[in-house]
């Protein structure tokens, strides 16, 4: 169930509702998600001295009419007023990876073994498991990372770099997306030829059917020789 929504400056607007309106304290605090003693404390200039009323009408957040009808009927409660714009869903930004400082010197260890057992993994597939950098992950790849010598292929679940779910997640995802890029593939055409087979050279359709078999000449010189 969706949590009911208030007024984006509460206090803000139940103080124009308070020197506005004949709302009795429990339908303002009722409004503006206050409690009455709060609502009575800034009729009695006790609380929010010095902020400046803001008018729902004009915002949107209620409608003259409502406000009518609850000052007729003390029972009656607000709501606010269905919204006239739909406002676009705000995408939050995912925050990188954190580790501790304690586990940072075995991402290396995560990474390599990520390259020998998951090939498939791309570099921002490793650095979205484990997050480490592009430039490590390069060195690594290419033996040239600063403590090459010492570094082992370790499961980063065993380091306690990510959880087996998660390792679990990520390499289905992988394989979903390369299943996905075969199928495009296919769907376009046949695949590309691997450069042993762009390279050779051709084969004509004589030289394949007589592999292995000897010359004409051969053949006549063999049977002239049994003659003798």
């Amino acid at each position: 169930m969706a949590a009911e929504l208030k007024p984006l400056m509460p206090k803000a607007t139940a103080v124009w509702l308070v020197d506005n309106t004949a709302l009795s304290f429990e339908q303002i605090a009722d409004f503006c998600g206050l409690h009455p003693l709060e609502v009575k404390g800034i009729a009695d200039e006790d609380v929010a001295k010095g902020i400046k009323g803001q008018d729902p009408v004009a915002t949107g957040q209620l409608t003259r009419e409502q406000i009518a009808e609850a000052e007729k009927d003390p029972r009656k409660r607000l709501k606010m007023a269905p919204a006239k714009h739909k406002m676009p869903s705000v995408r939050l930004k995912r925050a990188p990876r954190y580790t501790p400082v304690s586990k940072r010197q075995d991402k290396p260890d995560a990474v390599y073994w990520l390259i020998r057992n998951h090939p498939e993994f791309s570099d921002s597939d490793i650095i979205k498991l484990i997050g480490t950098t592009k430039a490590t992950i390069a060195k690594i790849r290419e033996r040239s990372h600063w403590n090459a010598a010492n570094i082992k292929a370790v499961d980063p679940v065993t380091l306690g770099l990510c959880s087996q779910l998660e390792l679990d997640l990520a390499v289905s995802r992988v394989n979903a997306k390369l299943e996905r890029a075969q199928k495009r593939a296919a769907r376009k055409g046949a695949s590309l030829k691997s450069i042993a087979e762009t390279t050779a050279p051709p084969v004509t359709p004589a030289a394949a059917e007589g592999e292995g078999a000897p010359a004409p000449d051969d053949w006549k010189m063999s049977s002239e020789l049994e003659q003798d």
